[in-house]
């Protein structure tokens, strides 16, 4: 960690903005670190908060602190990510403890960060700060104020953002990247996306917006031509059967009803995207399977679940996170590092579930030892499986 040590001083000083460390070697602990100057009294500190599943703990160090702070965290984490006013910096480090650092300049500086300790909640899209697409999509005003009945739609934006953040280190700068957004609907997503990654980050994006509803797809073709971002496409189509690319970097696939996620996701592991993005939806397959009989409902497994399955509400919701838990066995599976993530706050929907999946290329026999136990145990037969086993056969 010597170089991470020598790095550190470098950047944290008065014009740094933010950092984020990830990709944690243990989920059990601390899952995700930020990092933000903060100025009490008129000296500079460093806010170092982490993040477990459930909790949040806040530290203030000065510099050397901070950086020794920091420095131990890496030996635990796969990345970290800083920016300063006139660079972006990227820290990789491998599971046998080699350190990649990739240093790249701003063409612009950026704006100094904000150091106040009582400072309101930092979004990647800050309300104030008008967004043509936001103002269109009616979730800000002409003066960039949120309109109150967007708020949740606004935190959701930023959710998402926060999301893609996290991993940039896995998206290659230098060429054009293809980003297949499947099940776009009225897009807030696919628009804050393209802002975000080509508007702010500067990366070079082709993004694909796809949907069966052609009054939605034109529409948001309109605002894409309005808004000059020529990179931005949105086409009519079924995620199943489109192939209108051959090689794709990310696939983001949200609210997709029911097997609709399946063959999404089966066709972006056929692509080799290395990175994954979905939200499930309206999981029915494997509920109509325990409701037609299979080996949980006959109550012929070791354990008796007749507590859950006499009931459809509950049988409903077992099944949904059966069939989460096994999209994301089986990622790990075809060689992806796969995370179930907390999307939005529960009181907002009962969707809140996101799975991300950044591709390692490393295929997981243990992962696939579990689904095989598993749907043994539940006597059921999931699409995604279907799909990957027989190489993304058509229905």
């Amino acid at each position: 960690m010597d170089e991470i040590l020598r790095l550190l001083p470098e950047i944290l000083n008065i014009d740094f903005i933010r950092g984020i460390i990830s990709n944690p070697r243990d989920k059990t602990g601390i899952i995700k670190i930020r990092v933000r100057p903060l100025e009490k009294k008129g000296e500079l500190f460093f806010q170092i908060e982490s993040f477990t599943k459930t909790q949040a703990f806040h530290e203030n160090l000065k510099g050397e602190d901070a950086c020794r702070k920091i420095a131990g965290y890496m030996e635990r984490f796969g990345q970290m990510q800083l920016e300063t006013v006139r660079e972006e910096c990227t820290v990789l480090v491998s599971k046998k403890g080699k350190v990649t650092v990739r240093r790249r300049r701003r063409q612009k500086e950026a704006a100094p960060a904000d150091r106040s300790h009582n400072r309101k909640k930092r979004y990647i899209l800050d309300e104030g700060t008008p967004v043509p697409f936001l103002k269109d999509l009616g979730v800000m005003t002409e003066d960039g104020k949120i309109v109150r009945t967007k708020t949740d739609k606004f935190r959701q934006i930023n959710r998402f953002l926060e999301f893609i953040e996290d991993i940039l280190p896995r998206l290659e700068r230098g060429r054009e990247l293809t980003i297949l957004d499947f099940g776009c609907g009225k897009s807030y997503l696919t628009f804050a996306m393209y802002h975000y990654l080509h508007e702010l980050r500067g990366y070079d994006i082709r993004i694909i917006g796809l949907d069966l509803k052609q009054d939605v797809i034109g529409h948001c073709g309109r605002l894409a031509e309005k808004y000059g971002y020529d990179k931005l496409t949105f086409l009519v189509g079924d995620i199943a059967d489109y192939d209108g690319v051959d090689r794709v970097d990310m696939v983001v696939t949200l609210h997709a009803c029911d097997t609709a996620t399946d063959y999404a996701l089966a066709k972006a592991v056929s692509w080799g995207a290395d990175v994954i993005l979905t939200v499930p939806c309206c999981q029915h397959e494997l509920n109509a399977q325990f409701a037609d009989g299979g080996r949980v409902k006959r109550g012929e497994c070791a354990a008796d679940l007749t507590p859950v399955m006499d009931y459809g509400l509950l049988r409903e919701r077992f099944a949904a996170l059966a069939t989460d838990g096994l999209r994301a066995k089986y990622l790990e599976r075809e060689g992806y590092e796969t995370q179930v993530l907390e999307f939005i706050d529960m009181e907002h929907t009962p969707k809140n579930i996101l799975i991300r999946a950044v591709k390692t290329g490393r295929k997981d026999q243990k992962a696939a030892e579990e689904i095989k136990k598993c749907i043994e145990f539940l006597g059921a037969a999931p699409t995604l499986g279907r799909l990957l086993d027989h190489k993304g056969e058509n229905r």
